[in-house]
């Protein structure tokens, strides 16, 4: 039977559209759901700030009445316009191993571009730097992470086979945390400290609004990411979001500041623990105990392993090693509070100055992701 695509266009229709992961994925060790209520947010031109320079549609595939396959199409105007560029991105793509199914989802979202006067496709991307991106191509048998993609080991034998040419790859570390930090690693730290003037913060909660800081942190983020890959500056609705949704969940202890002799934020590290099993757990649910299991990772019987889930250095600072005074402060946090291991999530394969800052520890690449790219 033919391939049947649909645009998603009612409430039903967008819960069939998110719950096909967790059916497609259901049983996986390695796949870690979102939840649905977050991907409800995300969907939503009301509660995703994104949509103030975002377009999406959201397609399903059909095969004898039965969803085969989904994917998104975005077109992120802000990002063209920065980059100089007319690309339709797809995204949280999914599909069963079936080629005609993958080519007519790939194809509605090539044709859904060229409507709109796009020269290219790209992806998976989400809206912004802040989903999940990237097609995982190495790692299967790793566990995910609640800011990653994980797919089937077919998913780019699809891409190649439809002439999808490599755009991009993410690197992803699993790090160890040691026993102790190196002593070299202690004494550049300090010498960096004394010699650029800087002090390390710890930030308490009752600062992140009374004393703006939360802003100071993602206008950091914005100024530090914005050489990078296909970003697109947040803009200020977008950081209120993330103030409101994501700062609340850290434990302040593991965010680690750095500031100048005037008290100018110059670097940013912010962990948490991993979510990916309480997650799994929960699958995509907060009730009946989905809730249970995340606060029970958050707040109570942590896991050993962290998520780094954001470090930005300010430009001028990213060629003198303070990037490492975050680790300094860090890391004894994390022997502190039982961590071994940490996982460093998606960093683009040519940021050297980003994994750089790994060779003082114990580390494995153990994933790979990439970006897939396609003329009109």
């Amino acid at each position: 039977m033919a391939i049947i695509i649909k645009k998603v266009s009612s409430k039903k229709e967008l819960k069939t559209f998110i719950r096909f992961n967790y059916e497609l994925y259901r049983g996986n060790p390695y796949s870690v759901p979102d939840l649905y209520d977050d991907m409800l947010g995300t969907f939503s031109p009301k509660r995703n700030a994104a949509f103030e320079f975002c377009e999406a549609d959201y397609f399903l595939a059909y095969r004898n009445s039965h969803v085969v396959g989904r994917v998104a199409a975005i077109i992120n105007r802000r990002a063209n316009e920065t980059w100089n560029k007319k690309e339709v991105r797809f995204g949280w793509i999914d599909f069963i191993d079936d080629f005609e199914v993958s080519e007519a989802l790939l194809d509605t979202v090539a044709q859904w571009g060229k409507e709109r006067g796009m020269e290219a496709m790209v992806g998976p991307l989400g809206f912004t730097d802040m989903d999940a991106e990237g097609m995982l191509i190495e790692g299967f048998d790793q566990l995910s992470t609640m800011s990653t993609i994980y797919n089937f080991p077919y998913y780019p034998q699809h891409m190649e086979k439809l002439g999808f040419e490599k755009e991009t790859d993410w690197v992803e570390f699993k790090l160890t945390v040691p026993d102790k930090l190196p002593e070299k690693f202690v004494r550049i730290s300090e010498i960096i400290l004394q010699k650029y003037k800087l002090k390390i913060k710890k930030l308490k909660r009752k600062e992140i609004k009374e004393k703006n800081y939360g802003q100071k942190i993602f206008d950091l983020i914005n100024e530090a990411y914005a050489p990078l890959y296909g970003y697109s500056k947040m803009t200020q609705g977008q950081i209120n979001q993330y103030i409101k949704m994501y700062l609340p969940l850290i434990d302040m202890r593991m965010v680690s500041l750095v500031e100048d002799e005037n008290g100018e934020l110059v670097a940013v590290g912010i962990s948490m623990p991993s979510l990916s099993e309480a997650l799994q757990k929960a699958k995509g649910k907060m009730l009946p105990f989905g809730w249970y299991h995340l606060m029970k990772a958050l707040f109570f019987k942590k896991p050993q392993v962290l998520d780094l889930l954001l470090v930005g250095v300010k430009p001028e600072y990213q060629s003198k090693g303070v990037n490492a005074l975050l680790f300094y402060d860090l890391v004894p946090v994390y022997q502190q509070m039982g961590f071994k291991y940490g996982e460093s999530n998606p960093e683009l394969e040519v940021n050297k100055k980003v994994q750089s800052q790994w060779n003082a520890f114990e580390s494995v690449l153990h994933k790979r992701r990439r970006a897939y790219k396609k003329m009109l």
